[in-house]
């Protein structure tokens, strides 16, 4: 059976606070009061810095056990050194914490800066360093540097697939050697909704589909009405027909559109929590 779920990017905004969190809800508790709500999440945090293990596990024990979480890879992989000499980095990243998600651990994203041109053999020769399974991600995480020693965490508690996703932000990606390099690898592109700020590939590449809705007519702000809201859930219904497992994230926070239309979407698809 697929899998579909649908969630939001990050959860700590302040102005969500008295509107879609209750008035008062202690801030430790709003990832818990979001899993109540939605099924999955993306962690924006581990694209800024590093996040520390016990974050990850206080995340962990705070939500349900089906509960996923999509994790964002670093910006220090994807825009500082642009995915090239990134064996380190990386293995850095999977040392942090991830893995302290556990069954919890859903899709990595890579998310590409919008002056990263398409370029064959750096992104052939990234996709090649990228673990495919936890325990390829352990022993990644093993080969860490000095700056984790003490604060790393390597172990695996099982072996379980480890899928990624790359967004894109140059019209140079439309070349079709892109999606048949991904499609090799198995990476998801992400089919990004962007105001036609960038481009919206829509081809499947891989045994999940990954979407971000970052917003319908202004970017990160603007919400989607009934209208586009089927539209998306048509969509999602179209891969799901196609034996894929869907995720999608609201990114369109600003106005607090996100957790409702992430829970509008959601509700059409019957995918929610319980």
């Amino acid at each position: 059976m697929v899998d579909v779920r649908v969630g939001i990017s990050g959860w700590r905004y302040g102005p969500w606070r008295g509107v879609f969190y209750p008035p008062r809800l202690p801030q430790r508790r709003e990832l818990e009061y979001v899993a109540q709500h939605l099924r999955t999440v993306e962690v924006n945090g581990s694209f800024y810095s590093l996040q520390r293990p016990e974050s990850y596990r206080r995340w962990a024990d705070q939500t349900p056990a089906d509960f996923v979480f999509a994790v964002k890879g670093p910006r220090f992989v994807t825009h500082m050194k642009r995915l090239s000499g990134v064996a380190t980095p990386l293995a850095n990243f999977f040392a942090s914490g991830v893995l302290a998600l556990g069954a919890r651990l859903g899709p990595v994203l890579w998310q590409l800066p919008t002056t990263f041109r398409f370029d064959e053999r750096v992104l052939d020769e990234f996709f090649a360093l990228l673990p495919r399974t936890s325990r390829d991600a352990s022993r990644l995480a093993e080969a860490h540097d000095e700056r984790l020693d003490g604060r790393a965490w390597t172990a695996a508690d099982a072996d379980r697939p480890l899928r990624h996703a790359i967004e894109v932000r140059h019209d140079s990606f439309r070349d079709p050697a892109f999606a048949a390099l991904a499609r090799r690898y198995g990476v998801a592109v992400v089919v990004a909704d962007t105001a036609g700020h960038w481009p919206m590939l829509d081809e499947p590449t891989a045994d999940h589909v990954y979407v971000r809705l970052h917003g319908d007519r202004e970017l990160y702000v603007s919400g989607y009405d009934d209208a586009a809201l089927d539209r998306w859930a048509a969509r999602v219904r179209g891969w799901t027909g196609q034996g894929l497992d869907v995720h999608v994230y609201f990114d369109n926070d600003v106005k607090v559109r996100a957790p409702f239309d992430a829970m509008a979407l959601a509700g059409r698809l019957g995918v929610g929590p319980g």
